[in-house]
């Protein structure tokens, strides 16, 4: 009944609603039927209340713990995503962009038949570009600083890394 609750919590937009029930029922039953639907849902519900990083934490625990589950793929898929979104502009810090390209070639290196082959193909492309215009970006920098040998290095490093975007 709670997990039938949470699941209308999770349905109707009560993200923090669901949290708690989701919360409650891995406390109380981890290691019944109910807990990989449970751990999954938790981090569906963090991440459609927009709260990436944690939803990450939640799906990894399903994917650690629970390795059998048939989530697990839908799971590290959302993981993909979770970092993709937070992914900031290209002026910015690339951390997030560097884990979300890095976990996405991980998953299509284990699911190379995924339903979300196509959406992986395209995030990826839509990443490296953006990596590819921040280093393209620090070759004009160097050109206006007047370091025109750094300027040339910089651009043969986007030609070679980055052949494949704009």
């Amino acid at each position: 009944q709670r997990f039938d609750q949470a699941i209308k919590f999770l349905e109707n937009g009560k993200y923090l609603r669901a949290q708690d029930e989701f919360s409650s029922i891995l406390i109380q039953g981890s290691g019944t039927e109910y807990g990989d639907d449970a751990q999954f849902y938790l981090g569906e519900a963090y991440f459609l209340n927009k709260e990436y990083i944690l939803a990450i934490s939640e799906y990894e625990k399903l994917t650690r713990k629970m390795a059998f589950s048939p989530f697990v793929e839908e799971a590290r898929f959302k993981i993909c995503e979770a970092y993709r979104i937070e992914s900031p502009s290209y002026y910015h810090d690339q951390t997030y962009t560097e884990k979300a390209l890095e976990r996405y070639q991980e998953f299509l290196d284990d699911f190379p038949n995924s339903k979300f082959k196509e959406d992986v193909i395209s995030s990826i492309k839509l990443l490296r570009k953006k990596l590819g215009r921040k280093l393209y970006e620090t070759g004009i920098l160097y050109m206006k600083l007047e370091e025109y040998e750094s300027a040339k290095m910089t651009f043969q490093l986007v030609i070679d890394l980055y052949y494949d975007t704009d």
